[in-house]
């Protein structure tokens, strides 16, 4: 069995443990093209047999995510699954939420989060964070082709967001908060697309797996 298997991800499955489960069902050889955070829904493609070896050239595709996002409180791992660092009760508008995101259009620096799978001198960033080390991930060159504000009820603000490779939602958000000088954390995050493969494709896990 040679192919590309889309997967709806379902919410609280690292990516690794979506394709060691498929991996067991299908008795085949297998591996993702890109990790999605435990907490994210939606896409993740899969390859299988002769075709893992094509991996690296799905790792370049543009991604599209659906995020939900939460002012007023900072956390470690930048989401709401992270130990919480600080609240803020000051009010932001819809207006000013607008305004910071015109900011981040375009081509921007990003420092990945430090619980994330970035290396750093042969160790993946969360690894060190976990035993707390001091994690000071570099930063990269990120584009944000499209950006748009979809909901806003304080404290909470819905956006779809199309982006490069190597981009992490998680880092977008946190500095939107540090942009607002309030703090801001991912609550919800669906990925959509990636390239031209759309969620919409995909199979739910549970189907795959019956």
């Amino acid at each position: 069995m040679d192919d590309i298997l889309l997967v709806d991800k379902p919410k609280g499955l690292t990516s690794s443990r979506v394709v060691e489960l498929m991996r067991k069902k299908l008795k085949v050889k297998a591996g993702h093209t890109g990790t999605l955070d435990p907490i994210a829904t939606g896409l993740l493609i899969v390859l299988t047999g002769r075709r893992t070896k094509e991996a690296s050239s799905f790792l370049t595709l543009n991604k599209s995510y659906e995020v939900k996002a939460r002012l007023g409180m900072q956390t470690d791992t930048f989401d709401c699954d992270g130990k919480i660092l600080q609240q803020n009760d000051v009010t932001i508008t819809k207006e000013e939420v607008e305004e910071v995101l015109k900011g981040f259009r375009g081509e921007i620096w990003q420092v990945p989060p430090p619980f994330s799978a970035k290396k750093l001198a042969g160790h993946k960033a969360y690894e060190l964070a976990r035993k707390g080390v001091s994690v000071e991930v570099p930063p990269k060159k990120v584009s944000i082709y499209s950006l748009k504000l979809e909901e806003f009820q304080f404290p909470y603000f819905t956006f779809d967001c199309d982006v490069s490779s190597g981009f992490y939602v998680r880092s977008l958000v946190h500095d939107i908060g540090k942009k607002l000088s309030v703090g801001a954390m991912v609550v919800e995050v669906r990925r959509t697309g990636v390239g031209h493969y759309r969620v919409e494709q995909a199979k739910k896990l549970e189907e795959i797996l019956s």
